[in-house]
């Protein structure tokens, strides 16, 4: 499995993530059940994102990345947009052979296709927690 085969699964799924996000009104933002808010749950996904592209793609980040505020959905947008981007450029990088070697990595052993199929699922796991929230959650 390669690059080409990976990113419109990929797209598919986090395109729809990102619309969900884009769609967000500010108001939504602080919303939350538990610990867990709107906003945190779009920066986490942001920061999970970079983080796999370092660990499973060994692209390490060049410079730093401007923080959002979690009060501001277009700057929680804009940071998601950059860590697909980012995650996306890592993906196409990798080589066709390396798609299925392990990598040790903080969460253990994983090829960089298994990861991808965490992130997936993931970012599903956050978009069903987001709108869950919209409809139980309190500020």
């Amino acid at each position: 499995m390669t690059y080409s085969t990976v990113l419109p699964i990929w797209n598919s799924i986090r395109d729809r993530f990102q619309k969900t996000a884009t769609a967000l009104p500010n108001e939504d933002l602080n919303l939350g059940l538990g610990n867990s808010t709107i906003s945190s749950l779009l920066h986490h996904t942001a920061e999970v994102e970079y983080m796999f592209a370092e660990w499973f793609f060994g692209k390490s980040k060049a410079e730093e990345t401007t923080k959002p505020s979690l009060n501001n959905i277009e700057e929680l947008v804009d940071f998601l947009t950059a860590s697909n981007s980012y995650l996306q450029g890592a993906m196409e990088e990798l080589q066709e052979e390396a798609w299925n070697k392990i990598i040790e990595s903080p969460m253990g052993p994983s090829t960089p296709l298994e990861a991808i199929g965490r992130l997936m699922y993931h970012t599903g796991i956050h978009a069903g927690q987001i709108s869950l929230i919209q409809k139980n959650g309190h500020a």
